[in-house]
């Protein structure tokens, strides 16, 4: 059964403990394998790039690792936000697309849906593919902060879509073109969604690289909404692509509750026009684009259980992960799921009704409340809402 799900409640400090068979809680701080605290995993970009957008859970300063799993897994997460993962998805493809190489992504994906009795890859179950943005196999340099970045968004797609084939299409680099480039492989090797965990800062280019690397019709596009709190990111702000926000998402007696996550990103475009289905949804942004569309969990928190192998920064292992790059694949997943999609319009505009609406928390102080106040119906930090099902997308 589905526990019950509040419209909004108090975020505690609370990560449920991701075990195979359900959901259990653990306290940061604990000797359960708690944290104090997070920290970026990729650096600030440098003019032209994108960051990546996750954040470790810390304790201590340092990166919190566990020998099992810890923080939400599959199980949780399908049931926080109703999602019918075992039954759907057969036949669609989730590309997620990043900057450089993890050389160990296939065999950490392979062991993170072992341990959680996800389906094999296989011949007669789903596929991954890994390419180069050309779609090639000459790999770029790896780098250990994208490769924890990669097995994130690989391990959100196993979570919410077991039975989705993959594509991971790696960049040359973390600037936007090289990205760019990628989301263009990805669609031409036929995703049906695509997942974008990074962010850089906006420029008068914007909207030439909306024409020039997302205007994908029939492909679902989403973007993370950065994890600095207020303000706003490209491609975030693309009027193309389905603006991802975060929250704190927590569970306690059978109740799920979630609140704005104070690290979201959100904000009016300084170039991006505002899309058609903004129209109605009192944003204050006037005739420009408004982040963010929706959201999901991103609270490192309240973060989420993730396996990388390739030691980077003192940590390897089982890793707890937040940051809005754990939303923006979990959503371009619940697209695969409802196994339709429409270029940059998220059908969430369509049925308010059929996703949870996120009415407290806020991501910091702006002139315009909506845009940092999580409140009823749109908000910049959570957007309509998060998942109740797949009738939204």
């Amino acid at each position: 059964m589905i526990p019950t799900r509040r419209k909004a409640g108090v975020a505690a400090l609370v990560i449920a403990a991701a075990a195979a068979a359900g959901v259990g809680t653990y306290i940061p701080g604990s000797a359960a394998a708690g944290g104090n605290g997070s920290k970026a995993v990729c650096g600030a970009p440098a003019a032209g790039d994108a960051r990546c957008n996750s954040r470790l859970l810390t304790k201590d300063g340092r990166t919190v690792t566990t020998s099992t799993p810890a923080g939400y897994g599959p199980t949780a997460l399908q049931s926080a936000y109703n999602l019918p993962s075992s039954s759907a998805g057969a036949g669609q493809t989730v590309a997620i697309v990043d900057a450089y190489d993890d050389p160990n992504a296939v065999s950490d994906i392979s062991h993170y849906r072992a341990v959680f009795g996800l389906p094999a890859f296989g011949p007669n179950g789903p596929t991954i593919r890994k390419v180069n943005q050309t779609g090639g196999t000459n790999y770029p340099k790896a780098n250990g902060g994208w490769a924890q970045e990669i097995s994130l968004d690989l391990d959100m797609v196993s979570a919410i879509c077991p039975n989705c084939n993959i594509i991971l299409v790696e960049a040359n680099s973390a600037s936007l073109t090289n990205l760019g480039a990628a989301v263009n492989e990805a669609a031409k090797l036929g995703a049906t969604s695509i997942s974008n965990s990074y962010g850089g800062n906006e420029s008068s280019q914007d909207t030439n690289y909306d024409g020039t690397y997302f205007t994908h019709p029939g492909v679902a596009i989403t973007a993370s909404s950065g994890d600095n709190g207020y303000g706003v990111e490209y491609p975030a702000a693309s009027s193309l692509v389905t603006a991802v926000g975060g929250t704190s998402l927590n569970h306690a007696n059978g109740v799920w509750t979630e609140t704005a996550w104070s690290g979201a990103g959100s904000g009016c475009s300084a170039y991006d026009p505002q899309p058609s289905w903004q129209s109605t949804w009192n944003t204050g942004c006037l005739n420009h684009r408004a982040v963010a569309d929706v959201s999901a969990v991103a609270d490192p928190n309240t973060g989420v259980a993730v396996y990388d192998s390739l030691r980077y920064g003192g940590a390897s292992g089982w890793l707890v992960f937040g940051g809005t790059s754990v939303a923006s694949p979990i959503i371009a997943s619940v697209y695969a799921l409802a196994g339709k999609s429409v270029s940059g319009v998220p059908q969430s505009a369509l049925n308010t009704g059929a996703l949870n609406d996120v009415t407290s928390g806020s991501n910091g102080n702006c002139s315009v409340s909506q845009l940092c106040t999580a409140r009823a119906g749109w908000d910049g930090p959570t957007g309509l809402g998060t998942p109740n099902g797949i009738t939204a997308f």
